[in-house]
């Protein structure tokens, strides 16, 4: 006789609107992150490593971001990975949903692989580990500044993420490492960071089928733990994303638009609101900017625009391209000047 799957009762707070949802603590969900594309990406992460002969299995848990603790072979997962319902919320909130799609998740879930290889077999305790990658016992930054020219490290997660810290070089090292068929000697020829993808390769070899000496389960808060609410949770994660952001000068939006006393055209501010979905995009594609920020930034200059009664001229796809190349330009320079940090 056939076995029908039984189907789950979709949670009481699936239908709530955004206001409801967010007055909701993170214990209340009552989430699992099995069951659905979640365990179908964290199975897969399984799979690679088994593939390659390691006996390291992490497990996951639901907390409110991705993390993987200091001496625990495991990995956090965000809860709006686990329905539908708050990954929209997260994409209403934060404009984005890390790791939202198949390809994201498995980049980032690679990348948490590497913590655990390093927490599971205490990989930082080696001579050469440290040599190639640094002192892990170093303090972990709240911000750092990146090079975007250097060749010393492997370039995985966007805003050149391995250069924040010796462990956060690893982690983008394996995670390179890992991803099934990537060219990374060919990626990386000629490259310092070549060196690095070869020792862990080497490492990898030597540890293959060995079991580790730290095998700890324990789960780091845990989703049912926490009593805050989700908007708690959002008002602290907009609050640090809005935090460190780039302005955009007035001479700048000047140049841009026309600013002749009488001039006829659209108002710069509303031809901005019409057109700030498709530059937020753009610029975040190429700077791996947060768009919740670049939001914010918008913000700034649609309000600038107005006070200073700024006016449309020429084609409005070439003036939309042209926003977006300031604010790129302008976010490159601001995270990656010397007097200016990414932040964590």
């Amino acid at each position: 006789m056939a076995v029908t799957a039984r189907r789950r009762t979709p949670p009481r707070w699936a239908a709530w609107r955004d206001e409801q949802l967010l007055d909701l603590r993170f214990c209340d969900l009552r989430l699992s992150w099995q069951g659905g594309t979640l365990e179908s990406s964290v199975r897969a992460l399984h799979g690679e490593l088994e593939a390659r002969g390691l006996r390291l299995k992490p497990h996951v848990w639901l907390s409110t971001e991705w993390f993987s603790p200091d001496r625990i072979p495991g990995i956090a997962l965000p809860f709006y990975l686990a329905h539908p319902r708050l990954l929209r919320l997260e994409r209403r909130m934060m404009l984005e949903a890390e790791g939202g799609t198949r390809e994201e998740c498995m980049m980032i879930l690679r990348h948490e692989a590497g913590h655990c290889a390093q927490h599971a077999w205490r990989l930082h305790r080696r001579t050469e580990w440290r040599r190639l990658f640094g002192d892990a016992s170093r303090p972990y930054p709240e911000v750092y500044r990146p090079n975007p020219a250097s060749q010393r490290f492997v370039q995985h997660l966007r805003q050149y993420y391995a250069q924040a810290h010796p462990e956060e070089d690893f982690a983008e090292t394996f995670a390179v490492w890992l991803t099934p068929r990537h060219p990374w000697r060919r990626r990386y020829a000629d490259w310092p960071a070549l060196r690095k993808l070869e020792y862990v390769e080497a490492l990898m070899l030597e540890l293959r089928g060995q079991k580790p000496p730290v095998a700890s389960r324990e789960q780091l808060e845990p989703l049912s733990e926490l009593r805050s609410t989700l908007r708690e949770h959002y008002a602290a994660k907009q609050a640090h994303y809005a935090q460190h952001r780039p302005s955009i000068p007035d001479r700048d939006l000047q140049r841009l638009f026309a600013a002749e006393p009488g001039r006829q055209g659209e108002p710069a501010a509303r031809f901005l609101r019409r057109h700030r979905g498709e530059v937020r995009r753009m610029v975040a594609r190429f700077t791996g900017e947060s768009p919740y920020a670049l939001e914010r930034v918008l913000d700034d200059v649609t309000s600038r625009c107005q006070m200073l009664d700024l006016r449309v001229s020429g084609s409005a796809r070439r003036l939309a391209v042209d926003v977006a190349l300031l604010l790129t330009v302008r976010t490159v320079h601001f995270h990656y000047s010397r007097r200016n940090w990414v932040a964590l």
